[in-house]
């Protein structure tokens, strides 16, 4: 077993995260997930609620296939088909999801708008992953669908309420009015797996409802302001922050999609506004009003989604915030250490079909904060909402899905040139990347074929002067060292550049790696933080219920360990 630096590897960490994902099924309901976990209560409570079904399979679903490719075992296989069989079972006749009736608690069947949004996700990433004929059946079908379902006027085309039902549109005074009470909710979160279905398969369908929601978000809806801002108002879920950069995710990919460059400088407008109001280790308002204390893993995805695509688009300096949300916020906000956590002995407190008590903490092992604290897993403050969920299903989901943005964004590649993105551990065919950050500044690259070009991205903080390169069984002339002022160690995209490497040869970068601090504001309150380049090593305040940050470790020398690498026979991309 090859030996690597024992520094954040992002395919260990979907695999930790798949004991939540295998862990919230509710056998007693035939599968159904449990959708939130209370972690503080005595003993900790996890419970049933209305997103269990297209929401959570959809979201869970996603991650059991992401999180096979990403660690290329099977393990999984069981909770996946189970989820792939539930997640089929709940489509009516017309195509869309249906919410199963819950009468005792007065849930009517419905096909919830936000629910299709998972729903298309995973069935998406099932026909990317495996090819299966069934998925692109279901998904043709639900595309159509949301098509049809559609209001279309002139101008526009939207969804005039958040449930549809088999009688149609709950509401036709709605429609009259042309109210739709959250476009971002509802439209704009739907063009990422469309765009994605459109270009696996050519769906004609798919593409153009793209084009009509990016147009009503854009030019109708005022969900977003001239400066990029989010609408506060109450009819737009106060400014939800999961929906709204998630819509700018779609919109991001549309934009590069068709070159609309305009569009492009819309998406950064906003997304710069958010990054505004978030921390820049990751942490984000839940929205403008009373969840802007607590944070929610799906935001951080997003934000993390839409980076990655906005640096793919050219605007490279967004690598550098994608790579500090993933080493901070994101695997920091998954839980791993359960010596808190209070659990019941036996099911006498149990609520079956609702609640249990019973080996809550070691089922959600690996779930991502549901809404977290800057400092904390849990958000438990005396303003706003107060202490809600520490555990929510589409987090779970999410966060997997967060991991998988990063991992697929480590190295990219076209005719001209390999690029390193991302200073993260990362093995593919052509090259495997191994980082020392952030104990060294260090990033060897084993190559594995003959390489036109190699460019690497160093980070702003590591200057140039003390970047040195060495390469290790490199030209025979012995010429292949070289530093950072040299004339030509640089490429017109302010990648470090390495020509020429061949294969079997190591190519080591080093760099130094400064030590910082800075105030963070996160919903009025200062956080006084500590860096080592791009790795926060300290918060202060420190948290309460389970602190964040306070146990990371810097060694002079980076960790060793062994660990096999996954290097995907074929690689597929989002």
């Amino acid at each position: 077993m090859p030996e690597i630096p024992d520094t954040v590897l992002l395919e260990e960490r979907a695999e930790l995260a798949m004991n939540a994902v295998a862990g919230l099924p509710d056998q007693d309901m035939d599968g159904i997930p449990y959708f939130s976990a209370d972690l503080l209560a005595r003993p900790a409570a996890l419970r049933h609620g209305d997103w269990d079904y297209g929401s959570s399979h959809g979201r869970l679903l996603d991650a059991c296939l992401i999180a096979r490719h990403m660690t290329g075992k099977d393990t999984w296989r069981e909770v996946e088909e189970g989820f792939r069989r539930r997640l089929i079972g709940f489509f009516g006749e017309d195509g869309l999801s249906y919410r199963l009736a819950r009468p005792e608690v007065g849930w009517p069947a419905n096909a919830n708008l936000v629910d299709q949004r998972a729903v298309l996700l995973s069935l998406t990433t099932w026909y990317v992953s495996d090819g299966d004929p069934e998925a692109q059946k279901l998904v043709d079908r639900h595309v159509a669908a949301l098509k049809r379902i559609a209001i279309k006027e002139r101008d526009v085309w939207f969804y005039p309420a958040s449930e549809y039902t088999p009688d149609g549109w709950p509401s036709p005074n709605a429609i009259a009015l042309r109210l739709a009470p959250d476009p971002a909710s509802f439209s704009g979160r739907l063009i990422m797996p469309l765009l994605r279905y459109h270009q696996a398969t050519g769906n004609g369908d798919a593409l153009e409802l793209c084009g009509w929601f990016a147009r009503l978000i854009v030019h109708k809806s005022g969900v977003f302001g001239e400066d990029g801002s989010f609408n506060s108002a109450r009819a737009y879920r106060s400014g939800h922050f999961h929906t709204r950069i998630g819509t700018l995710e779609g919109l991001a990919r549309y934009a590069r999609f068709t070159g609309d460059h305009e569009l492009t400088a819309y998406v950064r407008r906003a997304y710069d506004w958010a990054l505004g109001q978030a921390t820049a280790f990751g942490w984000t308002p839940g929205d403008l009003a009373d969840q802007r204390y607590e944070h929610e893993s799906c935001s951080l995805v997003d934000l993390i989604g839409a980076g990655t695509t906005l640096a793919k688009s050219g605007h490279t300096a967004y690598w550098g915030v994608v790579e500090r949300f993933l080493r901070n916020h994101l695997v920091e906000s998954q839980l791993l250490d359960l010596s808190w956590v209070e659990s019941a002995p036996d099911t006498s407190g149990d609520e079956p079909g609702w609640v249990t008590h019973v080996r809550v903490g070691e089922r959600v092992r690996g779930a991502f904060a549901g809404y977290g604290a800057p400092n904390d897993f849990v958000c438990d403050v005396e303003l706003g909402r107060g202490h809600t969920a520490d555990v929510q299903a589409c987090c779970v989901g999410s966060g997997v899905r967060g991991l998988f943005w990063g991992w697929n964004s480590i190295v990219t590649a076209d005719s001209r040139a390999l690029r390193v993105n991302l200073l993260l551990t990362r093995a593919t065919r052509q090259v495997t990347v191994l980082s020392h950050l952030p104990h060294e500044g260090r990033v060897d690259l084993d190559i594995h074929e003959d390489l036109p070009e190699l460019r690497l991205r160093v980070p702003d903080w590591a200057g140039y002067a003390k970047v040195r390169v060495t390469r290790d069984g490199g030209p025979a002339d012995g010429g292949g060292g070289f530093d950072g002022t040299q004339a030509g160690a640089w490429a017109p995209d302010g990648y470090l550049s390495i020509p020429a490497p061949r294969r079997g040869e190591r190519v080591t970068v080093t760099f130094p790696v400064p030590e910082t601090t800075s105030t963070e504001v996160a919903a009025g309150r200062e956080y006084r933080v500590r860096w080592r380049g791009d790795d926060v090593i300290g918060i202060s305040p420190e948290g309460t219920a389970r602190p964040m940050y306070s146990g990371r470790k810097v060694h002079p020398t980076a960790p060793r360990r062994d660990y096999p690498l996954t290097r995907p026979a074929k690689e597929w991309a989002w």
